[in-house]
């Protein structure tokens, strides 16, 4: 696959990658602003005005919206990140120009009417509400908020009831008008397309934006000397746990042993949690590990969902597994099976044009290039036995741990005994 990337003469940068092989077409209008932008009295705008983007624009209402794109057979989508915001959509190749000129007027004419923030605003506190009775959410908002105490990147993405009610619309034009200018903006296309025809239809189309620099954000410092422990009580079946060790940000070149240590670990049915906490002792359904990057730090994440009884044990199996691989390197198969697994997963989602579009932009944003995926397999590929032992051993520590669990009965003081961590 090749990627073609350009700066346009409005200074927002664009993306293509060329699949002529298929029939349709995704883009994506990615913006550099997200949660980690917010002040805490603003918590949940970034969210809230990727909702109202879709309320109207001068050319037109919410239903005119979506009835353009769905009217084409297309799908039409956003979601708000720590560090991003993306507006996407899906359509026929030769609905390219439709879909563009949607987009574009969402992005540069949305107009705020009263009425659809005071509507959304329902449907946002709803949300919020929805989130609040699922377990597995609040356990991990929570952790967010161990990770990050004090700081914009330990609140919630969609906010507080308290800020989402609070919101005006001096504050969502004000929040606009600060991100959303070319300064922040990449857009990428993947499917039957060229640089030269997006490039072509764009240029008339963004002749009105604004011009920025890239926002900036609060760093995310931490200084973490013990072991962090959030446990709510809630009246439901299962307890559930959410638990995190601060790692290494997306510039930082460990970040592919740490991939291999989350595949090792829990991100598959043959991984060694899923291995010893299901098939070995049948204590939990489900059981995973995962890897979120930021721009300066980023964690490994395990999550497992279990009877209240089985915590204590679930536990210390986690913990033996981290102290195992920071002690002894994995062996050569199992080294070759997660590299193996990794590659082939990448490769797989790459044959979608909506996957390649969300790689361009991904990558676009937090490094500001697109990087070539043959190139970053090769990374993938190079990593040793020996490098994830490391990366395991520099992050598995006591003091490192943030521990978040919501369970029917379980106490703070019963969890702090259970971390057996070093």
């Amino acid at each position: 696959m090749v990627f073609t990337v350009e700066r346009l003469s409005c200074g927002a940068g664009l993306a293509v990658a060329e699949m002529p092989h298929v029939p349709s077409v995704a883009v994506g209008l990615w913006l550099a602003v997200g949660g980690r932008h917010e002040d805490k009295r603003i918590n949940g705008i970034s969210h809230f005005l990727e909702h109202l983007l879709f309320k109207g624009t001068g050319k037109r209402n919410a239903l005119e919206i979506s009835e353009a794109i769905e009217g084409v057979g297309g799908r039409l989508n956003a979601f708000t990140a720590e560090e991003m915001t993306c507006y996407y959509a899906r359509a026929s190749a030769k609905h390219l120009p439709l879909v563009l000129d949607v987009l574009t007027d969402m992005l540069l004419n949305a107009t705020f009417p009263a009425h659809e923030i005071e509507r959304e605003r329902g449907v946002i506190t709803e949300e919020i509400k929805m989130y609040e009775d699922h377990p597995e959410q609040v356990a991990m908002e929570r952790l967010s908020g161990l990770l990050w105490p004090n700081h914009p990147l330990g609140r919630s993405l969609c906010g507080t009831v308290r800020t989402v009610s609070s919101l005006s619309q001096a504050d969502f034009t004000a929040f606009r008008d600060r991100h959303y200018h070319a300064g922040n903006l990449w857009i990428t296309a993947a499917g039957n397309t060229s640089l030269r025809e997006v490039k072509e239809l764009l240029t008339p189309l963004l002749q009105r934006i604004p011009q920025g620099e890239v926002s900036p954000y609060k760093p995310a410092t931490s200084r973490q000397t013990a072991p962090r422990i959030s446990v709510v009580n809630k009246p439901i079946e299962q307890t559930h746990v959410a638990m995190a060790l601060r790692s290494v940000s997306r510039h930082d070149p460990h970040k592919f042993a740490l991939r291999l240590l989350s595949v090792i670990l829990g991100e598959n049915m043959s991984s060694r949690l899923f291995q010893t906490i299901r098939e070995e002792h049948g204590l939990a359904y489900s059981v995973d590990s995962s890897v979120s990057y930021l721009h300066d730090s980023g964690t490994l994440s395990i999550n497992v969902g279990l009877d209240c009884d089985k915590l204590p044990k679930a536990l210390d199996l986690i913990f033996r597994a981290l102290k195992e691989l920071s002690l002894n390197p994995p062996s050569a198969r199992e080294l070759v099976r997660a590299k193996e697994y990794t590659v082939g997963q990448t490769q797989l989602s790459l044959e979608s044009t909506v996957n390649q579009m969300m790689w361009m932009g991904d990558h676009a944003l937090g490094h500001g290039r697109v990087l070539d995926p043959s190139k970053v397999l090769g990374q993938i590929e190079a990593v040793t036995a020996e490098e994830i032992r490391a990366i395991a051993e520099a992050i598995s520590r006591r003091s490192n741990l943030s521990l978040s669990i919501v369970s029917p009965e379980i106490k703070a003081a019963q969890v702090a005994g259970m971390v057996t961590l070093d």
